[in-house]
């Protein structure tokens, strides 16, 4: 039997983040052996994930980028089971190292980030070798991406919620304020084009009823229930709703107020229950 020394099991623990117990069983069933080790320790995180396949991550990560030229952004969300895991900097360092990758490649879809390199071992496989280390059911909760001729990104304090905007051209502070105003306003699409035909048959529903119980004549009904569904697309659609930061302009003649060529054309936000 091999002699397994202390610096082996350091070395092992630092590039798996195993516990050093750990590292130390799985260089002693390897007979010394390192990379047969560290399939020993991915083997048994694939056992943990097995085991906790049916937890629930509702808790995580959602970090937003674009990539060096700014023409293409991607938010991850990393979910873990735990808020004291998600917090921690090693797992927030993760969702960054995936982020960053999703950014070089431009993957277009979550598949593709999954079955992407990551060192020795997919992402998906990293993620199976980090529920052994941690413990905790780890997945990619969601992945959206913006293509544009310039996409900005805002990450929410706390790590619970990101957004991208695609615009027209190239403005960062702008960019960055329509981010903000995404995230804070929640908006169901960017303009009312946008908005599925499900979700205006229930608005026109409700703004008849509303103004049938208010005692408006049968005939005023379908127009009072239009005058209310552009009430919702002002509240809800991007573009339409008042900017944040001066209500007296809607996001789209803020935009048009820095350049009047200034549009923005795509939007994402991921939230952790926001």
């Amino acid at each position: 039997m091999a002699k397994i020394t202390a610096a082996e099991v350091n070395k092992l623990r630092k590039q798996t983040g195993a516990g050093m117990m750990d590292c130390k069983k799985a260089l002693v069933e390897a007979d010394g052996d390192f990379e047969q080790a560290i399939d020993i320790l991915r083997k048994k995180g694939q056992k943990v994930a097995a085991n906790r396949a049916d937890r629930e991550a509702t808790e995580g990560c959602v970090l937003a980028g674009s990539n060096s030229d700014n023409s293409f952004g991607a938010v991850v969300s990393l979910n873990c089971e735990t808020d004291f895991v998600a917090k921690n900097d090693s797992f927030v360092e993760l969702t960054q190292s995936i982020l960053d990758l999703a950014l070089e490649n431009k993957f277009a879809d979550k598949d593709s980030l999954l079955a992407a390199s990551m060192g020795s071992m997919t992402v998906a496989e990293k993620l199976v070798e980090q529920t052994g280390v941690i413990g905790e059911k780890l997945e990619i909760g969601s992945y959206e991406v913006v293509e544009a001729p310039f996409v900005a990104s805002y990450i929410h304090a706390g790590n619970k919620l990101a957004t991208l905007v695609g615009l027209t051209k190239e403005s960062t502070e702008a960019g960055r304020n329509v981010a903000m105003q995404a995230a804070a306003m929640n908006p169901v699409a960017l303009d009312r084009t946008g908005v599925d035909q499900e979700t205006i048959d229930r608005e026109l529903e409700v703004g008849k009823e509303l103004a049938r119980q208010e005692g408006k004549p049968e005939a005023m009904l379908e127009k009072i229930a239009e005058g209310r569904l552009n009430k919702f697309y002002k509240e809800n659609t991007l573009v339409e709703q008042a900017y944040i930061r001066d209500n007296k302009l809607s996001v789209e003649k803020y935009l048009q107020s820095e350049d009047k060529d200034l549009k923005a054309i795509s939007f994402k936000r991921v939230g952790l229950g926001v």
